[in-house]
């Protein structure tokens, strides 16, 4: 089964923090997106750890 990946946003909603804070952390740390669904840039769970652990600096 293929890894969930979610957006920026929805990483946001989920953690209870503004998408501006993820985004934010995401530009910092020079992350590229596991996967693009359009325009969209998707992330998997490992790169979501990595995303979750900088915004709780």
């Amino acid at each position: 089964m293929a890894e969930e990946m979610m957006s920026a946003g929805k990483l946001a909603k989920e953690w209870g923090v503004p998408e501006t804070a993820v985004k934010k952390a995401i530009k910092e740390l020079g992350i590229e997106a596991d996967a693009k669904k359009g325009v969209c840039s998707m992330y998997g769970k490992a790169t979501a750890a990595k995303i979750k652990k900088a915004i709780k600096k």
